[in-house]
């Protein structure tokens, strides 16, 4: 510090010189003048005039703390650096795209439907539909997994469901003849179309939607990951989602958990699918104490109650939450099957800012 000090008195001293002989007309040097404050300053206030830790503690939540965030807390370093990387990356491209003058507008104004279009479910604001259910995009991750039977009855026999085959050639026989009426008895096998192509099986899939009041990205897109995988460090996984079904219930909306997401070609048109247990409200209420919906797994016959979806029908994801009893959990008890071990839950509607306005 002295030696600092030392070099800037002199500095200051002989820089008359640079001026004297045109090199410069002036010489301002602010940052290095407060060198001669700082012994001083110390002495008096215990810190630097004009340091504040705050500055640095910014950029550390920048640099590392939201990065860790994103990542997915398994071997988090190569996965904060990607993200730093490609945030610099979008920080450039976002002010070539300013200067293009590409950055005006949000994104509501490409989703954006007057009212005259949409009638009482539109804003009267902005003339923007706030439900994702007409503006979410939901579509299965770019590679299937390997290791997987490729044809209808070995993969029911792999993956534990021997209803599979049956659940999902109805589904093929909804989506040629149409679904069934309310008092249909379900199409017998006989009757549904024969499927001999190959089934891709995937992890996990990315729901798109507008949220606003989500700004978690260019003008309130959101997007959130829905995974159904045998093992996530080390233990299964199989989310609960949100089915647009219709219906007075929870807005029409039923929550099932995607045991399989997989996709396949039938008559020369792509279907992307899930086989879903279903989870039916208790009641046609909210609970009155928490304001929460309660849900139940569905069984019949003592077995879950299984169906094949098309991934079109699924809004976004959900977070259920237990309702525990009196008795305390085990000690070696993992949250991994939660929605395996109680009997009734609470569609947690508290879980985001989008949530809440979906389902009050």
């Amino acid at each position: 510090m002295i030696d600092n000090t030392v070099t800037v008195v002199i500095r200051e001293r002989y820089r008359q010189i640079f001026i004297e002989t045109g090199v410069r007309v002036d010489i301002s040097l602010p940052r290095q003048h407060s060198l001669v404050h700082y012994i001083p300053s110390i002495r008096l206030f215990g810190s630097p005039n004009g340091l504040c830790s705050s500055i640095t503690e910014s950029k550390h939540i920048k640099a590392v703390k939201e990065p860790w965030r994103r990542s997915s807390r398994n071997h988090p370093l190569p996965q904060m650096l990607r993200t730093l990387t490609r945030l610099d990356k979008l920080s450039a491209a976002r002010s070539v795209f300013t200067q293009r003058g590409m950055m005006t507008g949000t994104a509501a104004s490409y989703t954006a439907m007057t009212e005259g279009e949409q009638g009482d479910d539109a804003d009267d604001d902005e003339g923007i539909v706030h439900g994702p259910r007409s503006l979410s995009d939901i579509e299965l991750a770019v590679t299937p997994q390997r290791g997987y039977p490729k044809f209808l009855d070995d993969l029911a026999l792999h993956i534990g469901h021997p209803t599979f085959p049956l659940l999902f050639r109805r589904f093929l026989y909804a989506e040629v003849h149409g679904p069934p009426g309310d008092n249909e008895l379900p199409p017998s096998l006989d009757n549904c179309p024969v499927f001999e192509g190959r089934i891709s099986v995937h992890h996990s899939a990315v729901a798109r939607f507008y949220a606003p009041s989500d700004l978690c990205g260019a003008g309130g897109m959101y997007r959130e990951h829905i995974r159904s995988t045998p093992s996530w460090h080390g233990y299964p996984r199989r989310d609960t989602v949100l089915v647009d079904v219709g219906g007075a219930a929870m807005k029409g909306l039923i929550v099932a958990r995607a045991l399989l997401l997989f996709s396949f070609e039938f008559s020369g048109v792509d279907y992307e699918c899930a086989l879903v247990h279903w989870f039916v409200p208790v009641g046609e209420e909210p609970d009155p104490d928490t304001g929460l919906w309660v849900v139940e797994p569905e069984m019949e016959g003592g077995s879950k109650s299984l169906q094949v979806i098309s991934l079109k029908s699924i809004a976004r994801a959900s977070h259920l939450l237990p309702v525990y009893g009196r008795e305390p959990l085990p000690e070696d008890f993992h949250f991994a099957y939660s929605l395996d071990a109680f009997d009734i839950y609470f569609v947690n509607r508290y879980a985001d800012h989008h949530m809440h306005e979906f389902l009050s």
